[in-house]
């Protein structure tokens, strides 16, 4: 786990100790580089003996089998082109491969891409949608928890061609520890406890990710209107969603295509009738609760859905792309029920 002092690098490890078939060997951090796991992370204790953070370039010659990049953008595609020249599978949880368009990529987070010819092998990690996909490449590209929770809320109706492309609005709720583990004044609890507040507009940097895999769904150009909202929580994502069903669409058919899109999926959940998503009901889980309103008199649809932005919305996704890569099952390292409270 290359970058494993962040909050998804702690994720990963929480989930890969439960992992059947998985031996976690090399860990890395710039800050805290030669200190002992017990110290840097005290509930790991006892689980990690005699394991200590390195840095990033000694890492790099170690013995290992897939490498998880829990490192900031424009940090992970130079470590990915490392890591992939010896033929190491390779899971990055940055934004670096999740692009299709370099120059996309390049306008949004506004640096150069560092290793854009790799970019064209990247799968994105989006198991629901790209599983098979997932099973033959060496790199995936985990997709930010934003649009985890918005593509996932959407896909199916945009797959059947159900709903009009255009005022698709994605109403979001996220709770602090999406803005990652250094504390900045935005962010920080004393200072979000008590309030609620819109950020990242007028285009957050995961709307252009959302319309890339929305517009592939529907086969033509979509553009939705993102808001995001931090509140206070330190985990889970609420996204609600609003569109517009097509004529001589019925709330049947609404039900149809999730169905036939999520019927099977092992970590997404339809809500049963009467039942909205909750963060508590998904907190800590790998799990995506969606449930749906349908009103065939205003053509109003409304979605709603809910992850763990940490678990389904980062380490979750990426150890269930590894498995897929690997050919492991595809839960392995993901039994774990919500947390409840």
């Amino acid at each position: 786990i290359f970058g494993a002092t962040g909050y998804t690098g702690f994720e990963l490890i929480r989930l890969l100790l439960s992992h059947p078939r998985v031996k976690i060997s090399v860990l890395t951090s710039e800050q805290y580089s030669g200190l002992p796991v017990d110290q840097a992370f005290p509930p790991f204790r006892g689980r990690l003996a005699g394991a200590a953070f390195g840095k990033t370039d000694a890492a790099l010659s170690a013995d290992f089998d897939t490498a998880f990049l829990a490192l900031p953008h424009t940090v992970s595609a130079s470590v990915a082109s490392k890591i992939l020249s010896r033929k190491v599978p390779v899971v990055d949880l940055s934004a670096d491969f999740r692009f299709r368009s370099i120059p996309l990529y390049e306008s949004v987070y506004g640096v150069l891409h560092g290793s854009p010819s790799l970019a064209a092998r990247a799968v994105y990690g989006l198991p629901e949608v790209y599983r098979e996909p997932l099973r033959k490449t060496r790199l995936a590209a985990v997709p930010g928890c934003f649009p985890t929770s918005v593509i996932l809320a959407l896909y199916p109706l945009l797959a059947e061609r159900l709903i009009d492309l255009k005022g698709i609005v994605a109403d979001c709720k996220t709770g602090v520890s999406g803005g990652g583990r250094s504390p900045s004044p935005g962010f920080h609890y004393p200072e979000v406890e008590g309030g609620v507040r819109p950020y990242g507009l007028p285009k957050h940097r995961h709307n252009p990710e959302m319309d890339q895999e929305l517009s592939l769904a529907a086969g033509e150009k979509v553009s939705i209107t993102f808001v995001p909202h931090l509140i206070p929580m330190v985990r889970g994502i609420l996204a609600t969603c609003y569109a517009t069903m097509r004529p001589k669409v019925a709330a049947g058919a609404v039900e149809a295509a999730y169905r036939k899109h999520y019927a099977k999926e092992p970590f997404v959940r339809l809500c049963p009738p009467g039942v909205l998503p909750s963060t508590k009901d998904v907190s800590g889980s790998n799990f995506c609760d969606v449930a749906f309103l349908a009103d065939e008199k205003t053509r109003r649809l409304i979605v709603v859905s809910a992850i763990d932005n940490l678990v389904k919305g980062a380490s979750g996704a990426a150890v269930q792309c590894f498995n897929l890569m690997a050919g492991f099952p595809e839960g392995d390292g993901l039994p774990a029920a919500p947390l409840f409270p």
